[in-house]
C-alpha cells in the first residue's frame, strides 16, 4: 500500500515549461508554489543559463518538446518560447495528446494560428491561451458591470498602454526588435482581449504606428481605432517608448515587479448612463439617474479584491487538465485576437481601414 504522502506526490500534476525566461520563471514560480503540480521539465536551449535553471529546480533539461513528451511523463505543457516557436511547440503537444498553455500570442502569424486551431478543434484538444488578464477579477467586475445595464447602452472605449522598455529589455530577447516581436504583438494583443471582452466583438479597425524613436524592424508606438459589432467605438494608444505609468502594469496593482499608481487610469468604458474607469473601478453616472450635460454625476467605488491572474490562469490550466473546466481562452479565441492584431499591421501598413 502507498504511503499518504507517497500518494500526494502521484496525485501532482507533472508540468513542463517551454522557455524559463521572463513570464516562463514566473509560470515555473507559481507551479511550485502550488500543492497539486509540479515542474517536471524544462525545455529549453543548451546554454549554461538553462542548465544553470534545472540544476536549481533539480529537474530534466529538454532541447525540443517532442524529447520531453516523449520521456518525462508529462500531464501538461506551459509554451512560453518565442512567439516564433510557439506553432510548432503546440503542435507536438496537441499531437501527442497532452494539455498545453500557449503564451500569448498563440503563434506569430494568422495562417499558422488557423492551422493550429483547426488542429485543437478537430482532435479535441485540450488547449489554453495565455492572455492572462483574462483571468483578472478587476476585469470579471468590469465585465460583469456592462452586462448588467448599469452603463446603458456602451458607446466608447479609451485607452492606453504607454511605458518605457529599458536597453536590456531587447538585448536579453533580441527577437523582440524583429517580425513576430514588437509591442502590437507582446502588447497590444492583451488589449485586444480586454476590449472584446468588455465591448464585444471587433469588426473594424483603423491603426497607424511609428518605429522613429528606436527605429528597430517593428514599430515603437502605435495609435488604432476600433469599432464593435454593437456600433461602439474605441481608441488605443501604444508605446514602449514613452516615459509614462497610464497602462495596465502601472494601474491593476496586480504584478508588484511594477511600481503602482493606484490613481492613473488606462481604460475609460462609456455608456448612455455611465462611465466606468478601468483599473480604479470608479463607475460615475448622473445622481439623478437623467442623463444631461448641465446635470451633476456622482462617483461610486466597485469593491474588488485583486489577485494575481497568471495564478488565476494556472489555477484553470490545472482544472483543464484534470476535465473539471474548459478554458477560459480558447484556441479559437486566441486566434481572433491575432487576427485583429493582423488587421491593425495591414491598416497601419496600408494607411486604410481594415474590416476584421
Amino acid at each position: 500500500m502507498n504511503s499518504p504522502a507517497l500518494e500526494a506526490d502521484m496525485d501532482r500534476l507533472r508540468i513542463a515549461v517551454v522557455g524559463p525566461g521572463l513570464i516562463g520563471k514566473k509560470h515555473i514560480d507559481l507551479i511550485r508554489s502550488r500543492d497539486d503540480c509540479v515542474v517536471a521539465a524544462i525545455v529549453a536551449p543548451d546554454h549554461e543559463q538553462n542548465h544553470s535553471i534545472v540544476r536549481e529546480l533539480d529537474v530534466p533539461l529538454f532541447f525540443s518538446v517532442q524529447a520531453a513528451l516523449a520521456e518525462a511523463n508529462l500531464d501538461g505543457v506551459i509554451v512560453s518560447s518565442p512567439n516564433p516557436f510557439h506553432a510548432e511547440q503546440a503542435t507536438a503537444c496537441i499531437l501527442a495528446g497532452v494539455p498545453v498553455l500557449i503564451e500569448k500570442p498563440i503563434t506569430d502569424s494568422f495562417d499558422s494560428g488557423l492551422e493550429l486551431v483547426t488542429l485543437a478543434e478537430s482532435s479535441g484538444a485540450k488547449v489554453l491561451v495565455g492572455h492572462h488578464r483574462a483571468h483578472s477579477p478587476l476585469l470579471a467586475a468590469a465585465r460583469d458591470l456592462i452586462s448588467s445595464g448599469a452603463l446603458g447602452r456602451v458607446v466608447s472605449i479609451m485607452g492606453s498602454a504607454l511605458f518605457y522598455k529599458p536597453a536590456e529589455y531587447f538585448a536579453a530577447g533580441p527577437w523582440r526588435t524583429r517580425k513576430g516581436g514588437g509591442p502590437i504583438l507582446i502588447n497590444l494583443i492583451h488589449e485586444i482581449g480586454n476590449y472584446r471582452s468588455m465591448c464585444g466583438e471587433i469588426v473594424g479597425v483603423h491603426a497607424m504606428t511609428s518605429s522613429a524613436a528606436r527605429q528597430y524592424e517593428v514599430e515603437d508606438t502605435a495609435a488604432v481605432c476600433f469599432s464593435f459589432a454593437s456600433g461602439a467605438i474605441g481608441t488605443f494608444l501604444l508605446s514602449d517608448t514613452a516615459a509614462s505609468n497610464r497602462s495596465w502594469e502601472h494601474t491593476s496593482g496586480e504584478n508588484p515587479v511594477y511600481p503602482s499608481y493606484p490613481n492613473e487610469e488606462c481604460y475609460l468604458v462609456s455608456g448612455t448612463l455611465g462611465s466606468l474607469s478601468v483599473p480604479s473601478m470608479r463607475v460615475t453616472s448622473y445622481a439623478d439617474g437623467t442623463p444631461s450635460w448641465l446635470k451633476p454625476m456622482e462617483t461610486r467605488q466597485l469593491a474588488v479584491e485583486r489577485q494575481d491572474p497568471l495564478a488565476c490562469q494556472l489555477s484553470n490550466f490545472v482544472d483543464v487538465i484534470r476535465g473539471t473546466a474548459a478554458p477560459l481562452v480558447t484556441a479559437r479565441d486566441g486566434l481572433r485576437n491575432l487576427q485583429i492584431v493582423d488587421a491593425i499591421q495591414i491598416s497601419a501598413s496600408e494607411r486604410r481601414c481594415v474590416a476584421v
